[in-house]
């Protein structure tokens, strides 16, 4: 078993999350050891080790907390086991009959009698601290935020309050170590001073003064505020939190556009893990509220997903609605039906209006407008392998969807198939692996094949790093390779890649007042983010196999580091195809290449692979080709300007136009039915 699958099979990320993990599960056992001895120092140890390791895994939000959680062992039960025992050590060292093994008894209680209080205080607290809506980049000085409970008294509240048991054991401890019963009453007497001294910190906060403003304030104010500001342009979004990646791609065209960009989310954890930007964001999480909201200075939105609170901004007819996407493939989520709904639909070239056309789902031709995908500029050309080294195959399949058609994933039928032959190649490669985060979520067998995925490339790795055809390069790449892991370890212990969600946590009206980004903010964010890129791509060696998950390093910069893409049908392939690079796309329905071809535009400069993956070595063939030589790159080429558009004028160039056009066209509407049309907007909704 490698490490990396002994980690994930604990749910811990790193070796001393493990090593935690270990000590705070052996100290429990030392404990019980030592309270039937009885052994007041060992007993100490046991604690001091139980202590340690609790409080590491919370510092480094381990999962494996979540796991003990859900086996009912959480961190309540851990304290009251520890109290426990130390009771059983004081009986069994014949303190039993003692009035100072009462008070500690009567102490025990009191301590968890005054949790209850804490945490009601703290959820109040909190609740009351919530604004009906969470914003960044707006500016809420003009609406009396005051400031918050301080971060010391709710980050982690239940944790600290708990951990005030420590004077209570120690002194417990003391006792049978010393045989002076004051030291139990001296360290009872403080864990519930500081018990009680936590609650009466808390109370201030509960007063109208340190409260934000009520909810309808609160509304009014934003309303002033969206008619001081006069948006026009709104991408909305509403999906679960690991569907953020959707809204993400959008935001850098938004900061760049010419007109007055608003981002509206619907769900407080997509508004917690949202990338850094520069433009407005507001979280209405109430459709009432949205609803009820003048939202007359829009007059475009743009729409990433298709769900079912969309209807909540379609209903406003002074602006106008545009299905944009979150990527442009055959899949069949590209030309559904619910696309009539809006206005227009934005496609990225010809091909997304030949596909709606042929799907014949009610969307007019003269309603389909090509605007490129302004999100592919990041994408660097094909370069060639550089000299003297293995080419890099990424493999990053789609999820299952929602239904069992089996051609939305290669994952179930060839992605072991895949891995495996590429794994074993004659020619050597390094295989990137970099799954769709839904992976599994609706169908077990997926989410059981990429573990199995996940172990061959571990074990190859493992494998590979024993080879002594790559120890020479081992050693030149070693000491930079050093340098590299500590900076990701330095960005790690600094709070990763972004701190929003863990501030989020403890003080809502606080954080939406102090979310503005500053542009040299940003601009530092953004070299951070690619400092962090590059250190993890020279962390390990350019031959080493590599399973990336997570939201980094994001799908782009793998394809940046690939020489060749294997996928399936989904707008990674349309938008790998911006590389200009090799790549093979599985036929896992089994249609055989032709009608496979012709049933999807991406395939047809693709290499066609069947379950099996016999084909392998065609897409390394490309790879390997000399320049000129490659029979599919002039093919690729064409496939290129008909997914993707034309190079000029620029994506963004034609994406600004198409707003300019709808802005007017939207305006022209408002101007048209005069007060009566825009009065449906401030309309009271009844349900």
């Amino acid at each position: 078993m490698t490490r990396a699958t002994l980690h994930r099979l604990a749910g811990v990320s790193s070796g001393a999350e493990l090593a935690a993990a270990l000590l705070m599960s052996a100290s429990y056992p030392l404990m019980l050891l030592a309270a039937l001895l009885p052994s007041a120092g060992a007993f100490a140890a046991g604690a001091a080790l139980s202590y340690a390791g609790d409080h590491f895994l919370h510092r480094r939000g381990s999962h494996l907390l979540v796991r003990l959680g859900k086996a009912r062992v959480g961190l309540t039960l851990r304290f009251v086991l520890r109290q426990l025992l130390l009771l059983l050590l004081m009986a069994r060292a014949d303190w039993a009959g003692e009035t100072v093994f009462h008070a500690a008894v009567l102490g025990v209680l009191a301590f968890y009698a005054l949790q209850a209080p804490h945490s009601a205080l703290v959820t109040v607290v909190r609740r009351k601290r919530r604004l009906p809506i969470a914003t960044r980049n707006i500016d809420l000085s003009t609406l009396p935020v005051p400031d918050g409970a301080p971060r010391a008294l709710t980050h982690r509240a239940v944790e600290k309050v708990l951990h005030t048991e420590v004077p209570m054991l120690a002194g417990l401890v003391a006792v049978v170590l010393t045989d002076t019963p004051a030291w139990g009453y001296a360290g009872t007497a403080v864990t519930l001073a500081l018990v009680a001294l936590y609650v009466l910190a808390l109370l201030p906060y509960l007063s109208a003064r340190r409260l934000p403003p009520p909810p309808e304030k609160t509304l009014e104010w934003f309303d002033g505020w969206l008619r001081e500001h006069r948006p026009t342009v709104a991408l909305y979004f509403s999906g679960s939190k690991d569907a953020v990646y959707q809204v993400n791609m959008w935001l850098d065209t938004m900061a760049r556009l010419d007109a007055r960009p608003l981002v509206i989310l619907r769900e407080r954890a997509v508004h917690s893990r949202l990338a850094t930007t520069t433009v407005p964001v507001v979280c209405v999480p109430s459709a009432v509220d949205l609803m009820n909201m003048d939202l007359s200075t829009l007059r475009v939105g743009l729409y990433p997903a298709n769900v079912g609170k969309n209807l909540h901004l379609l209903r406003v007819p002074t602006m106008k609605h545009v299905f944009i996407g979150h990527g442009d493939s055959d899949k069949i989520a590209s030309i559904n039906p619910y696309a009539k709904a809006y206005d227009e639909v934005w496609t990225a070239g010809r091909a997304g209006r030949d596909r709606f056309a042929l799907a014949d789902v009610g969307v007019r031709d003269e309603d389909v407008v090509e605007v490129g995908r302004p999100q592919l500029a990041p994408i660097r050309s094909a370069r060639g392998v550089p000299p003297g080294r293995i080419p890099t195959v990424l493999y990053a399949p789609t999820w299952e969807g929602w239904t069992d058609d089996p051609g939305n994933t290669s994952l179930l039928l060839a992605g072991e198939n895949i891995v495996r032959r590429l794994l074993a190649s004659e020619r050597p490669v390094r295989v990137l692996y970099k799954p769709h985060p839904f992976t599994g979520t609706r169908d077990r067998e997926a989410g059981a094949v990429h573990q199995r995925i996940t172990a061959m490339i571990e074990r190859a790795a493992a494998e590979r790093a024993a080879d002594p055809r790559w120890a020479a390069a081992a050693e030149q790449t070693a000491a930079d390779r050093a340098r590299a892991a500590a900076t990701l370890r330095a960005a790690e212990e600094s709070g990763g890649l972004s701190g929003a969600e863990a501030a989020v946590a403890w003080d809502d009206a606080s954080v939406s007042r102090d979310a503005v980004t500053p542009p040299e903010t940003a601009a530092a964010e953004e070299r951070r983010l690619r400092e962090w890129n590059e250190a993890f791509w020279r962390s390990r060696g350019w031959w080493e196999h590599r399973v990336i998950t997570g939201p980094h390093p994001e799908l782009f910069d793998c394809f940046n580091e690939a020489d060749a893409l294997v996928s399936d049908i989904s707008s990674v392939v349309s938008d790998f195809i911006a590389s200009g690079k090799p790549y093979a796309v599985t036929d896992s329905a089994g249609l055989g290449a032709d009608e496979f071809r012709r049933q999807n535009t991406a395939v047809r400069a693709a290499v066609i692979l069947a379950n099996d993956a016999a084909r392998l070595d065609d897409l390394l063939d490309a790879v390997h080709a000399p320049p000129g030589t490659d029979p599919l790159a002039a093919d690729r080429v064409a496939l290129k300007h008909y997914l993707l558009g034309p190079d000029e004028p620029t994506s963004l160039e034609r994406f600004n136009a198409a707003i300019a056009a709808l802005s007017a066209r939207a305006e022209a509407r408002n101007q048209a039915q005069g007060a009566t049309g825009a009065a449906v907007v401030t309309t009271t909704p009844t349900t």
